[in-house]
Protein backbone atom coordinates (compact mmCIF):
# COMPACT_ATOMS: atom_id res chain seq x y z
CA UNK A 1 0.00 0.00 0.00
CA UNK A 2 0.99 3.62 -0.39
CA UNK A 3 -0.29 6.69 1.38
CA UNK A 4 -0.33 10.33 0.42
CA UNK A 5 -0.25 13.28 2.77
CA UNK A 6 -3.63 14.78 3.48
CA UNK A 7 -4.62 17.83 5.56
CA UNK A 8 -4.88 17.28 9.28
CA UNK A 9 -8.53 18.14 9.76
CA UNK A 10 -9.40 16.24 12.96
CA UNK A 11 -7.43 14.91 15.91
CA UNK A 12 -7.93 12.01 18.31
CA UNK A 13 -6.07 12.46 21.61
CA UNK A 14 -5.54 9.35 23.71
CA UNK A 15 -4.48 10.15 27.27
CA UNK A 16 -2.85 7.17 28.99
CA UNK A 17 -3.19 7.47 32.77
CA UNK A 18 -1.03 4.41 33.45
CA UNK A 19 2.48 3.23 34.19
CA UNK A 20 2.58 -0.12 32.49
CA UNK A 21 -0.74 -1.81 33.29
CA UNK A 22 -1.26 0.01 36.60
CA UNK A 23 -2.84 3.38 37.27
CA UNK A 24 -0.18 6.01 37.82
CA UNK A 25 -1.29 6.72 41.38
CA UNK A 26 -0.14 10.11 42.62
CA UNK A 27 1.20 10.94 39.16
CA UNK A 28 -1.39 11.54 36.48
CA UNK A 29 1.34 11.66 33.78
CA UNK A 30 0.60 15.39 33.35
CA UNK A 31 -2.66 14.60 31.56
CA UNK A 32 -4.61 17.08 33.67
CA UNK A 33 -1.99 19.74 33.05
CA UNK A 34 -2.10 19.18 29.31
CA UNK A 35 -5.88 19.50 29.26
CA UNK A 36 -5.75 22.65 31.41
CA UNK A 37 -3.24 24.21 29.03
CA UNK A 38 -5.64 23.71 26.06
CA UNK A 39 -2.61 22.61 24.01
CA UNK A 40 -4.67 20.03 22.11
CA UNK A 41 -7.34 22.51 21.07
CA UNK A 42 -4.89 25.25 20.09
CA UNK A 43 -4.30 23.34 16.85
CA UNK A 44 -7.62 24.68 15.57
CA UNK A 45 -9.24 21.43 14.36
CA UNK A 46 -11.95 19.30 15.97
CA UNK A 47 -10.48 17.28 18.84
CA UNK A 48 -11.80 14.09 20.41
CA UNK A 49 -10.26 13.27 23.79
CA UNK A 50 -10.43 9.91 25.49
CA UNK A 51 -8.56 7.80 28.05
CA UNK A 52 -8.28 4.06 27.30
CA UNK A 53 -8.62 1.89 30.40
CA UNK A 54 -7.11 -1.40 31.40
CA UNK A 55 -9.74 -4.21 31.40
CA UNK A 56 -9.31 -5.00 35.09
CA UNK A 57 -11.73 -7.92 34.99
CA UNK A 58 -9.29 -9.70 32.69
CA UNK A 59 -6.11 -8.91 34.66
CA UNK A 60 -3.65 -11.83 34.78
CA UNK A 61 -0.84 -12.79 37.17
CA UNK A 62 1.84 -12.12 34.53
CA UNK A 63 2.71 -8.46 33.87
CA UNK A 64 3.83 -8.89 30.23
CA UNK A 65 0.41 -10.42 29.56
CA UNK A 66 -1.26 -7.45 31.26
CA UNK A 67 0.77 -5.09 29.11
CA UNK A 68 -0.66 -6.96 26.15
CA UNK A 69 -4.17 -6.36 27.46
CA UNK A 70 -3.80 -2.62 27.94
CA UNK A 71 -1.93 -2.29 24.66
CA UNK A 72 -4.82 -4.04 22.90
CA UNK A 73 -7.22 -1.39 24.23
CA UNK A 74 -4.86 1.38 23.12
CA UNK A 75 -4.55 -0.32 19.76
CA UNK A 76 -8.32 -0.41 19.32
CA UNK A 77 -8.51 3.34 19.95
CA UNK A 78 -5.64 4.07 17.55
CA UNK A 79 -7.22 1.89 14.86
CA UNK A 80 -10.60 3.58 15.26
CA UNK A 81 -9.09 7.03 14.90
CA UNK A 82 -7.10 6.12 11.84
CA UNK A 83 -10.05 4.29 10.23
CA UNK A 84 -12.03 7.52 10.61
CA UNK A 85 -9.29 9.48 8.86
CA UNK A 86 -8.06 11.31 11.97
CA UNK A 87 -4.57 11.99 13.23
CA UNK A 88 -3.82 10.18 16.51
CA UNK A 89 -1.88 11.81 19.34
CA UNK A 90 -0.96 9.69 22.37
CA UNK A 91 0.05 11.46 25.59
CA UNK A 92 0.83 10.33 29.12
CA UNK A 93 1.67 6.71 29.76
CA UNK A 94 5.13 5.36 29.09
CA UNK A 95 7.11 3.61 26.40
CA UNK A 96 5.55 0.21 27.08
CA UNK A 97 2.36 1.50 25.48
CA UNK A 98 4.11 1.95 22.12
CA UNK A 99 3.32 -1.69 21.38
CA UNK A 100 -0.37 -0.77 21.44
CA UNK A 101 0.09 2.18 19.11
CA UNK A 102 1.98 0.00 16.62
CA UNK A 103 -0.69 -2.72 16.86
CA UNK A 104 -3.41 -0.15 16.20
CA UNK A 105 -1.69 1.19 13.12
CA UNK A 106 -1.42 -2.34 11.78
CA UNK A 107 -5.10 -2.96 12.42
CA UNK A 108 -6.07 0.22 10.60
CA UNK A 109 -3.69 -0.05 7.65
CA UNK A 110 -3.15 -3.80 7.37
CA UNK A 111 -0.29 -6.08 8.47
CA UNK A 112 1.56 -5.53 5.20
CA UNK A 113 1.64 -1.74 5.53
CA UNK A 114 5.21 -0.49 5.66
CA UNK A 115 5.14 1.22 9.04
CA UNK A 116 8.28 3.02 10.17
CA UNK A 117 9.13 3.82 13.78
CA UNK A 118 11.07 6.97 14.75
CA UNK A 119 12.13 6.54 18.37
CA UNK A 120 13.28 9.70 20.17
CA UNK A 121 14.52 8.61 23.58
CA UNK A 122 17.58 8.67 25.80
CA UNK A 123 17.27 4.87 25.78
CA UNK A 124 16.82 2.28 23.06
CA UNK A 125 14.15 0.23 24.85
CA UNK A 126 15.38 -2.65 22.70
CA UNK A 127 16.19 -5.04 25.51
CA UNK A 128 14.93 -8.60 25.65
CA UNK A 129 14.75 -10.88 28.68
CA UNK A 130 18.18 -12.14 27.59
CA UNK A 131 19.89 -8.73 27.35
CA UNK A 132 18.31 -6.66 30.11
CA UNK A 133 20.42 -5.78 33.14
CA UNK A 134 17.52 -4.24 35.08
CA UNK A 135 14.57 -6.46 34.17
CA UNK A 136 12.49 -3.36 33.34
CA UNK A 137 9.68 -4.20 30.94
CA UNK A 138 9.63 -0.51 29.98
CA UNK A 139 13.03 -1.10 28.41
CA UNK A 140 11.69 -3.69 25.95
CA UNK A 141 8.83 -2.31 23.79
CA UNK A 142 10.80 -1.75 20.59
CA UNK A 143 12.16 -5.29 20.66
CA UNK A 144 8.63 -6.54 21.38
CA UNK A 145 7.34 -4.76 18.26
CA UNK A 146 10.22 -6.29 16.31
CA UNK A 147 9.30 -9.81 17.41
CA UNK A 148 12.46 -10.43 19.42
CA UNK A 149 10.96 -11.19 22.81
CA UNK A 150 7.89 -11.22 25.06
CA UNK A 151 5.67 -12.99 22.55
CA UNK A 152 2.59 -13.01 24.81
CA UNK A 153 2.76 -9.22 25.24
CA UNK A 154 2.99 -8.73 21.49
CA UNK A 155 0.27 -11.20 20.56
CA UNK A 156 -2.21 -10.06 23.20
CA UNK A 157 -1.68 -6.49 21.99
CA UNK A 158 -2.70 -7.58 18.51
CA UNK A 159 0.53 -7.11 16.60
CA UNK A 160 -0.11 -9.20 13.50
CA UNK A 161 3.37 -8.99 11.99
CA UNK A 162 6.65 -8.01 13.64
CA UNK A 163 8.18 -4.64 12.77
CA UNK A 164 11.14 -5.18 10.40
CA UNK A 165 14.22 -3.71 12.04
CA UNK A 166 15.20 -1.79 8.91
CA UNK A 167 12.14 0.39 9.58
CA UNK A 168 13.38 1.51 13.01
CA UNK A 169 15.24 4.78 13.49
CA UNK A 170 16.66 5.49 16.93
CA UNK A 171 17.41 9.15 17.64
CA UNK A 172 19.78 9.98 20.51
CA UNK A 173 19.63 6.76 22.66
CA UNK A 174 22.65 8.09 24.55
CA UNK A 175 22.38 5.48 27.30
CA UNK A 176 22.36 1.91 26.01
CA UNK A 177 23.22 -1.23 27.94
CA UNK A 178 26.19 -2.92 26.25
CA UNK A 179 24.22 -6.10 25.40
CA UNK A 180 21.33 -3.94 24.14
CA UNK A 181 23.61 -1.93 21.86
CA UNK A 182 25.20 -5.14 20.58
CA UNK A 183 21.73 -6.48 19.72
CA UNK A 184 20.67 -3.27 17.96
CA UNK A 185 23.84 -3.20 15.88
CA UNK A 186 23.26 -6.84 14.89
CA UNK A 187 19.98 -5.79 13.27
CA UNK A 188 19.21 -3.42 10.40
CA UNK A 189 17.96 -0.66 12.69
CA UNK A 190 19.59 2.77 12.39
CA UNK A 191 21.02 4.73 15.31
CA UNK A 192 21.22 8.47 14.65
CA UNK A 193 23.08 10.03 17.55
CA UNK A 194 25.41 12.94 18.11
CA UNK A 195 28.93 12.18 19.22
CA UNK A 196 29.82 13.56 22.67
CA UNK A 197 30.32 17.31 22.47
CA UNK A 198 28.80 17.72 19.01
CA UNK A 199 25.97 20.20 18.67
CA UNK A 200 23.58 21.02 15.86
CA UNK A 201 23.59 17.59 14.23
CA UNK A 202 21.10 17.36 11.36
CA UNK A 203 19.03 14.18 11.63
CA UNK A 204 16.87 15.18 8.67
CA UNK A 205 18.60 12.89 6.15
CA UNK A 206 18.10 9.82 8.36
CA UNK A 207 14.42 10.69 8.82
CA UNK A 208 13.95 11.26 5.08
CA UNK A 209 15.64 7.96 4.24
CA UNK A 210 13.29 6.04 6.51
CA UNK A 211 10.25 7.88 5.19
CA UNK A 212 11.20 7.03 1.61
CA UNK A 213 11.01 3.34 2.48
CA UNK A 214 7.75 3.47 4.42
CA UNK A 215 4.06 4.09 3.79
CA UNK A 216 3.47 5.74 7.15
CA UNK A 217 5.38 6.65 10.31
CA UNK A 218 4.88 6.35 14.03
CA UNK A 219 6.76 9.19 15.75
CA UNK A 220 7.44 8.38 19.40
CA UNK A 221 8.98 10.79 21.91
CA UNK A 222 9.94 9.90 25.47
CA UNK A 223 10.50 13.21 27.25
CA UNK A 224 13.75 11.90 28.70
CA UNK A 225 15.35 12.54 25.33
CA UNK A 226 15.60 16.11 26.60
CA UNK A 227 18.46 17.19 28.79
CA UNK A 228 17.96 16.52 32.48
CA UNK A 229 17.46 20.23 33.16
CA UNK A 230 14.24 20.14 31.11
CA UNK A 231 12.77 17.02 32.75
CA UNK A 232 14.26 17.12 36.27
CA UNK A 233 11.74 14.73 37.86
CA UNK A 234 11.79 12.08 35.12
CA UNK A 235 12.34 8.60 36.52
CA UNK A 236 14.98 7.76 33.87
CA UNK A 237 16.38 11.25 33.20
CA UNK A 238 19.82 11.43 31.64
CA UNK A 239 22.40 14.24 31.50
CA UNK A 240 24.07 15.62 28.36
CA UNK A 241 20.92 15.53 26.29
CA UNK A 242 19.67 17.86 23.54
CA UNK A 243 17.68 21.00 24.18
CA UNK A 244 14.14 21.70 23.07
CA UNK A 245 15.11 23.29 19.76
CA UNK A 246 17.16 20.27 18.70
CA UNK A 247 14.40 17.81 19.55
CA UNK A 248 11.63 19.81 17.89
CA UNK A 249 13.82 20.06 14.77
CA UNK A 250 13.74 16.26 14.49
CA UNK A 251 10.00 16.25 15.11
CA UNK A 252 9.55 18.83 12.36
CA UNK A 253 11.69 16.78 9.96
CA UNK A 254 9.45 13.77 10.58
CA UNK A 255 6.24 15.77 10.15
CA UNK A 256 7.60 17.35 6.96
CA UNK A 257 7.52 13.93 5.28
CA UNK A 258 3.72 14.01 5.40
CA UNK A 259 3.76 10.37 6.50
CA UNK A 260 3.23 10.59 10.26
CA UNK A 261 0.05 8.73 11.23
CA UNK A 262 0.53 8.63 15.01
CA UNK A 263 2.51 10.88 17.33
CA UNK A 264 3.24 10.06 20.97
CA UNK A 265 4.70 12.17 23.78
CA UNK A 266 5.08 9.90 26.79
CA UNK A 267 6.61 9.69 30.25
CA UNK A 268 6.08 13.28 31.33
CA UNK A 269 6.10 12.98 35.10
CA UNK A 270 3.43 14.91 36.95
CA UNK A 271 4.74 14.49 40.50
CA UNK A 272 7.86 15.37 42.43
CA UNK A 273 10.22 18.31 42.54
CA UNK A 274 10.55 19.94 39.13
CA UNK A 275 7.15 18.77 37.86
CA UNK A 276 6.29 22.27 36.61
CA UNK A 277 9.39 22.26 34.42
CA UNK A 278 8.59 18.83 33.02
CA UNK A 279 4.98 19.81 32.34
CA UNK A 280 6.17 22.87 30.42
CA UNK A 281 8.59 20.71 28.42
CA UNK A 282 5.95 18.10 27.61
CA UNK A 283 3.45 20.78 26.62
CA UNK A 284 5.99 22.33 24.26
CA UNK A 285 6.76 18.96 22.65
CA UNK A 286 3.03 18.49 22.02
CA UNK A 287 2.48 22.05 20.79
CA UNK A 288 5.44 22.02 18.42
CA UNK A 289 4.52 18.62 17.02
CA UNK A 290 0.89 19.51 16.43
CA UNK A 291 1.78 22.80 14.74
CA UNK A 292 4.17 21.02 12.38
CA UNK A 293 1.69 18.21 11.76
CA UNK A 294 -0.99 20.69 10.78
CA UNK A 295 1.42 22.54 8.52
CA UNK A 296 2.70 19.47 6.65
CA UNK A 297 -0.27 17.11 6.76
CA UNK A 298 -0.57 13.53 7.92
CA UNK A 299 -0.44 10.10 6.35
CA UNK A 300 -3.65 9.30 4.52
CA UNK A 301 -6.01 6.72 6.02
Amino acid sequence: MTTQARPLSALDVLGIRYRGSRRAEGDERCLDGFVASAVYWDIGVPVTYGEPEMPEARRLPDEPANLGLICAVIGDAVAAGRAAGRAVLVTGGDCSHAVGVFAGLQRAHGPTARIGLIWLDAHGDFNTPNTTLSGMLGGMPVSVCAGLGQREWRERAGVAAPLPTDRILFVDVRNLYAPEEQLIRATEATIAAAEPGRKGVDFGPAVADLADRCDLLYLHVDSDILDITLVPNHGTREPDGPGMAAVTAVIDAAMATGKVAAYAVVSVYGAGEGREISLASGTELIRAGLASWKQHGMAGA
